[in-house]
C-alpha cells in the first residue's frame, strides 16, 4: 500500500511545508469533506504543529484554490467544481504530456530512481482499494512532473492534477475500470525510463482522455 502521494514530504522540509503536504493531501483525497470548515486548534494537535506554520500552510492551501477563508466565519474546504474539468482537462492534455516527454528526454534526471522505486511497487499485487488507486495515480503524476526538470511546469501541473483529482474522488466509485485506468502507469514509467519520448506523450496524453472520458460517464 502507497503511504504518502508525495515522497518528498519528509523531515528536511519545514513545519509549515509538512503541515502544507499533508493537509493537500487530505483535501485532495477529500477525507477533509468540501465544505467543511478547518478548526487550527484541533489541526495543529493533530498534525505536530503551531498556529504560525498552519497558517502560513492555510495560506498557501487558498492560493491553490483548495481552501478559502471568509472574515469572521473562518476557514473551510472549498467545494468540489465538477463544471471545470473540461477547463483542467484542457490545459492538461497540453501539459502532461510535454511533462512525460521531458521526463522521457531525461530518462527520470533527478527523479530517476524515484521512478524505478514507483515502478517496481506497480509490479507487486495490490489490494483492490480505491484510495490507495489514487494515491497512486497522484504520486505518479507527480513524479513525473518532478523528472521533467521544469519547476513552474511543475508547479502548474500540480495544481491542476490536484483540482483534477478531487474531482475524480467524487467519481470514483462508480467508476469501474479504475484499476485498469491506473494500470497504464507501468508502460509510462517504462517509457520514461527508457528515453521514448514520443512514446511517453503519447501514452500521457490518453490517460488525460481517459481520465475526463470515465468520470463524464458518471456524472
Amino acid at each position: 500500500m502507497l503511504q504518502h502521494t508525495d515522497e518528498t514530504a519528509g523531515s528536511g522540509r519545514s513545519l509549515a511545508d509538512q503541515a502544507f503536504l499533508r493537509l493537500q493531501d487530505r483535501l485532495i483525497l477529500l477525507d477533509i469533506p468540501p465544505g467543511s470548515p478547518l478548526n487550527e486548534a484541533r489541526l495543529s494537535e493533530d498534525l505536530g504543529v503551531g498556529r504560525t506554520p498552519l497558517r502560513e500552510a492555510l495560506k498557501r492551501l487558498e492560493s491553490e484554490h483548495l481552501v478559502v477563508t471568509y472574515p469572521r466565519r473562518g476557514t473551510f474546504a472549498t467545494t468540489v467544481d465538477i463544471t471545470a474539468l473540461s477547463e483542467i482537462s484542457q490545459v492538461r492534455e497540453v501539459l502532461e504530456p510535454l511533462a512525460a516527454r521531458l521526463a522521457a528526454e531525461r530518462r527520470g534526471g533527478a527523479a530517476r530512481e524515484r521512478l524505478e522505486r514507483l515502478r517496481e511497487q506497480l509490479e507487486e499485487p495490490a489490494a483492490e482499494d480505491r484510495e490507495d488507486t489514487l494515491r497512486w495515480d497522484v504520486a505518479i503524476h507527480r513524479a513525473v512532473y518532478a523528472a521533467a526538470g521544469n519547476a513552474h511546469l511543475e508547479t502548474t501541473l500540480t495544481r491542476y492534477g490536484n483540482l483534477a483529482t478531487r474531482i475524480w474522488c467524487v467519481a470514483a466509485d462508480r467508476i469501474p475500470q479504475l484499476q485498469e485506468h491506473i494500470s497504464v502507469h507501468t508502460a509510462l514509467l517504462t517509457a520514461v525510463l527508457d528515453g521514448r519520448e514520443q512514446e511517453a506523450a503519447t501514452i500521457m496524453l490518453e490517460h488525460i482522455r481517459d481520465f475526463e472520458e470515465q468520470v463524464r460517464k458518471v456524472l
